[in-house]
């Protein structure tokens, strides 16, 4: 005869659940909170504004490393341009003017370079590659050093900019990695 199944659940197992359902919950309502947070406080919409500002920069001054990269290297266009295409859409999620996606090299925003000091001393040193692996060597560290500076920030950004933070980071990690992996 068979024994019985037992008439409660163990409580190790119970205790576990609770655990991961109240790191859940804390965690949505950390992620929520900022949104709601971030009118309460005077510095925080002059924060976002200008962190929102010096993303849209970056990503500008990313696409013009791609440009730079397919106008030196036409035989990558078809490798780049859909990740060119997604630093182009993080530009206009962060605000920035739109860039044409049909044409190789469009026409550079005016203000962005000078202000924005990391970005634009690297897109100075990647105007010249070496040849196609250098290119895309050095876009794969582009992206991967905005995507760390993004990942930092994210933690001086109210939520809905958090969130979008977060997310162009993760897009720039892969696009890394993807360049990395194009170039071997």
């Amino acid at each position: 005869m068979p024994y019985p199944p037992p008439s409660r659940i163990p409580a190790g197992t119970r205790r576990r659940s609770l655990l991961a359902s109240a790191a859940g919950a804390a965690l949505l309502a950390g992620c929520s909170g900022g949104s709601q947070d971030s009118g309460s406080t005077g510095g925080s919409p002059s924060v976002a504004e200008k962190a929102r500002a010096r993303a849209a920069r970056d990503s500008a001054g990313l696409v013009e490393r791609y440009d730079a990269a397919i106008a030196a290297f036409p035989g990558l266009a078809e490798h780049l341009a859909p990740l060119r295409a997604e630093v182009v859409r993080h530009t206009e999620a962060f605000g920035g003017v739109r860039k044409t996606t049909k044409k190789a090299s469009p026409t550079a925003p005016p203000s962005p370079s000078p202000s924005a000091s990391p970005s634009a001393s690297p897109s100075a040193s990647a105007s010249a590659p070496a040849d196609e692996k250098d290119a895309l060597t050095g876009l794969a560290d582009a992206e991967r050093t905005l995507s760390d500076r993004r990942t930092a920030a994210l933690l001086e950004v109210p939520g809905e900019l958090a969130r979008l933070m977060a997310s162009v980071a993760a897009a720039g990690a892969v696009h890394a990695y993807l360049l990395t992996e194009g170039a071997r």
